[in-house]
């Protein structure tokens, strides 16, 4: 199934707006929240038994909450730029009086008796929630699939892969149940879903947006924004980020002020990052990404090869993944791990079984090859690279079928290392495989300078061959 398909085009208009543009509409009470939201809400029920999207969908509290920003709007008192706008939040992050389930039947019932910080933030900017969308186990993996929860399918062709692990927040985009859409992203899990379904999505710099309870996963775990075009990836990032004193990990450091500006090809330096550190590239992929850049040199920008200042970079990677998996199921004995994902319970033995020596010299690597990629970002404006080595592929694998790959690292390592280095990284589409497939463009920027990243992606938008 292709973008021809009904399935995909047949959203309500309301539920095709920007975030600007339905400001706009509220201030001129020419659209209501209800309805936005009531449309939002009619597309999620309408897409999810195809595309499985969601795994659970909160009609009245979000209807609640979409009347109540009617209130504001009609008496001139938004409580921001994005009052109003419906959400969707992975079902990793806490949400007040929801299950979090993440992804899992072995997880407790009881609902959250709190929002985490990005949550609240967004609350507090009156963004509204329709529901939580599908991740694989405790997002462990660059699909998403899981037992409790079943199969997500790529809205360009349902029997694709959506990536994964925020898989459900890319299919609610793509097909217009809401506007923003919160990810996580520990290893690519914002990016490669995104990519695959033709999205715009940012992994902010580490600690931008705050984050509570603290990850397994520990400090290469993100969360950020998930829409379908730069300004409104931005508006969202703006609304989700802050101080909150629950993220030990912030301090009282004051990052760079989100302010998007415009921005100049003429001059601008890029490395090209095309080889991976696992894995190969895609030809066709290749030849898409190669064909843009040479638009991008044809407008004045300056483009050189760019190799990643750091050696076995998929090992780095798998100790500090696979011991955080290993610490994120710790607490089930062995009748909940047997209902969990094999694979995950594969990484979280391997990542047990870690001594103290190996895991600390990984992060005393880690250490060092973020210091490079720092001062490879103050010689270049951006890096840029493919998004992902290889088009989405079947459902319900974490590898490609035939591949001889084991684990999605190995197709994903165009993500993984900027988890290691906590820069900002964004993509953004740049064309169609012969198939019909999105092809992405990702744009990594120095740390802090997210609002930056996402000015780039905007005059990306604007400039590349599509």
């Amino acid at each position: 199934m292709t973008t021809d398909d009904p399935a995909f085009n047949s959203a309500d208009p309301l539920c095709q707006m920007s975030a600007r543009e339905l400001a706009e509409a509220y201030r001129q009470q020419s659209v209501s929240p209800v309805e936005v939201v009531g449309a939002c809400l009619a597309r999620a029920e309408e897409i999810d038994p195809v595309f499985n999207a969601f795994s659970f969908i909160d009609h009245a509290r979000a209807l609640d909450a979409a009347k109540a920003s009617e209130n504001r709007w009609a008496n001139g008192a938004p409580l921001s730029e994005v009052d109003g706008i419906p959400a969707t939040i992975k079902d990793i992050v806490w949400v007040r009086d929801w299950q979090v389930r993440y992804g899992s039947s072995v997880t407790s019932d009881a609902p959250a008796t709190e929002d985490a910080p990005s949550v609240q933030l967004m609350r507090n900017a009156g963004v509204i929630f329709l529901g939580q969308t599908t991740t694989p186990e405790f997002g462990w993996k660059a699909v998403t699939d899981s037992k409790a929860f079943g199969i997500t399918r790529n809205p360009r062709n349902k029997d694709k892969t959506a990536g994964g692990s925020s898989g459900g927040a890319a299919v609610a985009a793509a097909l217009g149940a809401g506007v923003f859409h919160l990810g996580t992203d520990g290893g690519g899990s914002i990016r490669i879903p995104s990519a695959f379904c033709g999205l715009t999505g940012l992994k902010p710099t580490f600690t931008r947006v705050p984050a509570y309870p603290a990850s397994a996963f520990g400090t290469v775990a993100h969360i950020g924004p998930m829409c379908r075009d730069a300004a409104d990836a931005f508006a969202m990032l703006k609304s989700m980020s802050g101080r909150d004193r629950r993220d030990w990990y912030q301090g009282e450091a004051v990052l760079a002020p989100l302010k998007l500006a415009p921005v100049s090809l003429k001059g601008l330096r890029i490395g090209y990052w095309s080889t991976p550190p696992a894995g190969t590239l895609d030809p066709e992929i290749a030849a898409i990404v190669d064909r843009q850049l040479k638009s991008l040199e044809a407008e004045g920008a300056i483009v050189e090869p760019f190799e990643l200042p750091g050696r076995n970079l998929l090992d780095m990677f798998h100790v500090h993944w696979f011991s955080g998996a290993a610490a994120r199921l710790s607490p089930f004995g062995a009748a909940d791990r047997a209902r969990i994902d094999p694979g995950l319970v594969e990484i979280a033995d391997t990542g047990a079984a870690f001594d103290a020596r190996r895991l600390v010299g990984a992060q005393v690597e880690r250490a060092d090859f973020g210091a490079r990629m720092d001062q490879a970002l103050a010689d270049h404006d951006f890096i840029l690279s493919p998004a992902v080595t290889i088009p989405a592929f079947e459902a319900g694998l974490e590898v490609p079928s035939g591949s001889g790959l084991e684990r999605w690292t190995e197709w994903a390592s165009f993500s993984f290392p900027i988890n290691l280095t906590q820069q900002p990284a964004g993509v953004l589409p740049c064309g169609k495989t012969h198939a019909g497939l999105p092809v992405a463009l990702q744009v990594i920027g120095a740390r802090g300078a997210d609002a930056h990243v996402l000015s780039f992606i905007a005059k990306l938008e604007e400039t590349l061959d599509m």
